[in-house]
């Protein structure tokens, strides 16, 4: 791959969002083909245990209601399955955002669109498996994705190309290990199966966003800098707008499903640290400001997280010596 500055001799800081996508369609077409070899196509109705469905009240006369002891997930499980979903359910805002931003055509439309496809799977089959499983109340559900929709989403970065690759780059990451360890609390097999399914996909767009963003840092590295370090700074999970998303947030970090030690050690420093951002030299004056603020801030991050472990383990102890008493 041959990348050439927008003219000759300029610093990186003379690069438009259109003359980024431009340098950067020939990776978007790499990175879609090898997408397509490795992508996987799999049918959402096969990990739904349709078996367990029966008919809710309403039109049905032999409608049975809702009652929580018909669940089979844990209490933490319905919390992050309700957040998780919510979450994919905006997806019509999130293909606008980046339709708008990276268009519809060429190496990246096809992305926009194959991406769009691909994630609308993961709301359809997480919708069917807790209605047929019956592990969270339905007219609920309804209601808050009603709520969350009618409001509408907007991105933190949605003034800026770089800015909005480097956000789902560390986003998509967040979103898989949600996924992942909500099945792995969820107590239910099928769930933890179906789950993992997403988190593979999940996984594959981060690739791909993160390969792009490593091609953006070639680039222009100052300005691809300066936008990781707006991100992870202010990084801010898609659900943040959801009806009672801080309290769910924080119910999820107690459970060990996303806190801020799984944010850190999981999300944040695996791409940092395969893209080696902290150890890029050459840098410009506004790059280099941005790269020792990133480090200064991930520092900072640890330490928070060295204080939440503390106070996890303090909990788990008092938690503990109750059942034992």
């Amino acid at each position: 791959m041959t990348i050439t500055s927008p003219h000759l001799g300029s610093s990186s800081s003379t690069w438009t969002d259109a003359q980024l996508l431009y340098a950067l369609e020939e990776v978007v077409e790499k990175e879609l083909n090898r997408h397509i070899k490795v992508a996987k196509d799999w049918m959402p109705h096969e990990y739904v245990p349709w078996a367990d469905a029966r008919n809710f009240p309403g039109f049905f006369e032999d409608g049975e209601a809702w009652a929580k002891d018909q669940s089979k997930v844990t209490e933490i499980g319905r919390i992050a399955l309700v957040v998780n979903l919510l979450t994919e359910d905006n997806l019509p805002s999130y293909h606008h955002e980046i339709a708008s931003l990276f268009g519809r055509d060429g190496a990246w439309g096809t992305w926009v669109h194959r991406w769009t496809a691909e994630e609308g799977r993961h709301g359809i089959v997480m919708r069917d498996y807790l209605l047929a499983s019956r592990a969270v109340d339905p007219d609920q559900l309804e209601q808050f994705r009603m709520a969350h929709m009618a409001e509408g989403f907007e991105s933190d970065n949605r003034h800026s190309m770089l800015h909005s690759v480097a956000y789902v780059a560390f986003q998509e990451l967040a979103t898989r290990v949600s996924h992942r360890n909500t099945g792995h609390q969820s107590g239910d097999p099928v769930c933890d199966r179906m789950l993992a399914r997403i988190a593979t996909d999940e996984n594959l767009h981060m690739v791909f966003y993160r390969n792009l963003l490593g091609a953006a840092f070639e680039l222009a590295p100052d300005l691809t800098m300066q936008a990781v370090r707006d991100v992870v700074v202010n990084f801010r999970m898609p659900g943040h707008g959801m009806p009672g998303f801080e309290r769910a947030a924080a119910q999820m970090a107690i459970g060990e499903i996303y806190n801020m030690r799984i944010h850190h050690d999981d999300v944040i420093q695996p791409v940092l640290r395969f893209l080696k951002v902290l150890d890029i030299d050459g840098l410009g004056p506004e790059g280099l400001q941005a790269q020792e603020e990133l480090g200064l801030y991930m520092g900072g991050l640890d330490s928070e997280a060295a204080k939440f472990d503390e106070k996890l383990a303090a909990r788990k102890a008092r938690m503990a010596a109750r059942a034992a008493g």
